[in-house]
């Protein structure tokens, strides 16, 4: 059970299902899961990153890596380290409430590696508003040298590129086996609710689950549900058109492909985020909790190479920390209380039933032989 909702939530939440409700009737009584997805997350004042709520750290509805412990950042930092060397800038996408970008930028500072620019790639006003603030308090030789953009840089970066956390939340489309083929799964009406109906695959998802199958190891059965999301590539070639040279460095949830769609995981990989509880059920708290889908990283690496980029690295969250030296860094604590705090949120990045084994780290490179410590102790890539 997920905890109620504030008479202002679900005052929220029924002006968001009556905004889709319209795109529903709008679309001849039925709308794709993916529409579905773009509309809950990001429907102008009423999407869940485009209306002004608390999303991130103990009072929302999830935590990141980065809010968890600056141990993480401090790990990514050491990797761009080694890209930075010679000069270069970082563009973030989706950065959250700030604090990656804070501690990846003060832990530079004590490298003597600063980017020439840190620029923010933000879709979410609320935590556009919520980075402001946590950058801003930061030494001014550090803020200053944030920029935040609406758009991609009209000048390709030269250095890294980093995202965690954003590939989970493209809009995806959903789609359940009947007799070995695909029926999409979208939404539709019973009266004023919003219920999941199934209609028939367009061409589109009819071909791309014929060449997805073919690959997988074993058939699945009927009933089978799953998701494709097809915004992924044109999300990694927009990206890698924003890439000079140097690294993509991608953080989130998810598996290879042949994982990904095991016939045990035969109710997909979608879940819904309200205050730290973690469900199935997209229909509910429109507009006040997150949805996301896990990622199949074969997809990224397929749309990766087909826009230049090397996979240079495929490994688990606990061994890019590993490599990064997380070790040290908990090591390195002033004190008995601190070490013991450093250790405490350690654990939870690095242990296989907390994020260390789930969250997987990939590194896209162009025209980049700087080291790459965080693959150094794992080399996952054949299992794309």
């Amino acid at each position: 059970m997920t905890p109620p909702l504030s008479a202002e939530e679900a005052a929220h939440s029924e002006a968001l299902a009556a905004h889709i409700a319209a795109a529903v009737r709008a679309g001849g009584g039925w709308l794709s899961f993916e529409r579905f997805m773009a509309l809950a997350l990001y429907a102008p004042g009423l999407g869940y990153y485009s209306a002004g709520s608390i999303k991130i750290g103990a009072g929302g509805d999830f935590v990141t890596a980065p809010q968890m412990s600056d141990l993480f950042s401090r790990c990514v930092a050491a990797q761009c380290a080694e890209v930075l060397a010679d000069g270069g800038e970082i563009l973030e996408f989706g950065a959250g409430t700030g604090r990656m970008a804070a501690a990846v930028l003060t832990e530079l500072a004590a490298r003597g590696c600063l980017p020439q620019r840190y620029a923010i790639l933000e879709v979410s006003a609320d935590l556009a508003q919520r980075q402001r603030r946590c950058i801003g308090a930061l030494p001014a030789p550090l803020a200053e040298r944030v920029v935040w953009l609406d758009r991609l840089p009209e000048r390709p970066v030269q250095g890294v590129i980093l995202a965690n956390e954003v590939l989970d939340a493209l809009p995806c489309r959903r789609f359940v086996l009947e007799a070995g083929a695909p029926r999409e799964l979208g939404v539709a009406l019973e009266g004023t609710r919003l219920v999941e109906r199934a209609a028939p695959a367009d061409a589109a998802l009819t071909e791309e689950w014929a060449r997805l199958s073919a690959e997988l190891p074993a058939p699945l059965t009927d009933g089978y549900v799953s998701e494709i999301c097809l915004q992924a590539g044109p999300w990694v070639g927009s990206a890698a058109d924003a890439l000079q040279r140097g690294m993509m460095l991608l953080f989130d949830y998810g598996l290879p492909r042949a994982h990904y769609y095991h016939p045990q995981r035969v109710a997909g990989t979608l879940r819904c985020h309200y205050k730290h509880r973690v469900h199935d059920d997209p229909y509910v708290n429109l507009g006040v909790q997150d949805l996301t889908a896990w990622v199949d990283f074969t997809r990224i690496a397929e749309s990766a190479v087909a826009a230049g980029l090397d996979v240079a690295g495929f490994a688990t969250q606990a061994a890019f920390l590993l490599g990064t030296g997380i070790e040290r860094l908990v090591a390195e604590a002033g004190d008995a209380l601190e070490h013991a705090r450093r250790a405490g949120e350690a654990r939870r990045l690095l242990l296989p039933g907390e994020m260390g084994e789930a969250f997987k780290a990939m590194a896209l490179t162009r025209q980049c032989d700087a080291p790459l410590p965080g693959f150094a102790l794992q080399d996952l890539r054949a299992s794309l």
